[in-house]
């Protein structure tokens, strides 16, 4: 299959890019394009067949949900059976923007592949000009996951997602680089309490000053296997680069780690804050400032896609406090690690 890379800016002035996106998705096909958290895979979400084609592309599992985009609040009374007042208060506050909210569906509406089988669907408006014109010139929802094969580092440029589905996908919209870098916040307010079951640029704090009681933070970052997660991201071992990934803390036992792996023969890769620019590791690449969440939740997964140009046998990233946007940075740096931290005696 030909790819075709359409350039289209932040002023959504390409009418000729967008009708050619459009007809591909009319036509049951799909179109990688850009939102401000990272580039997704779009598929019209009522469509079976397009929504198989997110699947096939990506190698993702078919019992891991999807995320439906749409273009105005006012769409989401078609897809969902009754919207909580909190659900209510979270869009007005926080769409467009990156925060899904997982409600119950309308049966028999959405593509039977989004929901993986639950009654349940996240649904989202993002905050990106070239995603929002894409939905309004389209008039029908999006099923987009992150524009990937699925377990790799998600892209947040047009290259990215070159890099795995060239010659997979009939189309990418290149909107230039994505914003915040980190999969959307996903709300579950199907139970009593409001739930986060992924954790994104919207925090938990963020969330109860609108919502004016507390969030709870889902403990289970992973699911059983005989279970359908209702958020992505919360099942499979996601955002890995092809070499083993060990987290650290950042202090000046990162140096001394490098010195042990490369006496064991290692190649290193560190990715770290730019102050351990001279860390004496093979290749390094930085998050930005000490400090810095926003820089770093935006660069992680390029800094993780990078160390796949590489020939480092084993890459090293420092962590930063689960804190606010730390919480979900630190969340996606466990799930690329598989839980694995650096020790003396690895």
């Amino acid at each position: 299959m030909n790819t075709i890379h359409v350039l289209v800016d932040n002023c959504v002035s390409s009418e000729k890019s967008y009708a050619q996106a459009v007809d591909f998705l009319n036509n049951s096909e799909v179109v990688a394009f850009p939102t401000e958290t990272v580039y997704g895979l779009g598929a019209v979400a009522t469509d079976e067949e397009a929504v198989k084609k997110i699947f096939a592309a990506k190698e993702r599992p078919s019992d891991n949900p999807l995320i439906v985009h749409i273009g105005s609040i006012e769409e989401v009374a078609l897809y969902i059976e009754e919207v909580p007042e909190v659900a209510q208060q979270c869009m007005e506050a926080f769409w467009p923007g990156p925060l899904t909210i997982v409600m119950q569906a309308k049966p028999n509406i959405l593509a039977e592949s989004v929901t993986a089988g639950l009654g349940t669907v996240g649904l989202r408006m993002p905050n990106h000009p070239v995603a929002l014109e894409l939905l309004r010139e389209l008039k029908k929802p999006l099923a987009a996951p992150s524009a990937n094969r699925s377990g790799k580092p998600s892209p947040t440029k047009a290259s990215h997602v070159a890099e795995d589905l060239d010659g997979i996908i009939p189309c990418i919209l290149d909107g230039g680089s994505t914003g915040i870098g980190l999969e959307s916040t996903v709300l579950d307010v199907t139970t009593d309490k409001p739930v986060i079951l992924r954790p994104g640029g919207v925090t938990k704090e963020m969330l109860e000053a609108v919502i004016g009681r507390p969030v709870l933070q889902s403990m289970h970052t992973e699911h059983k296997q005989d279970t359908t997660p209702k958020a992505p991201g919360m099942k499979y071992t996601h955002y890995a680069p092809e070499a083993p990934v060990y987290l650290i803390e950042p202090n000046q036992k990162v140096i001394e780690a490098i010195k042990q792996l490369q006496a064991e023969g290692h190649r290193v890769a560190l990715i770290a804050p730019q102050s351990f620019a001279n860390s004496g590791a093979e290749y390094f690449f930085t998050y930005g400032k000490d400090g810095d969440t926003n820089a770093m939740s935006a660069g992680l997964y390029d800094a993780l896609r990078a160390c796949d140009k590489t020939d480092a046998t084993i890459i090293l990233a420092t962590v930063t406090e689960a804190q606010g946007v730390g919480v979900a940075i630190m969340n996606r740096l466990e799930k690329a690690a598989g839980g694995k931290w650096y020790s003396n005696n690895d």
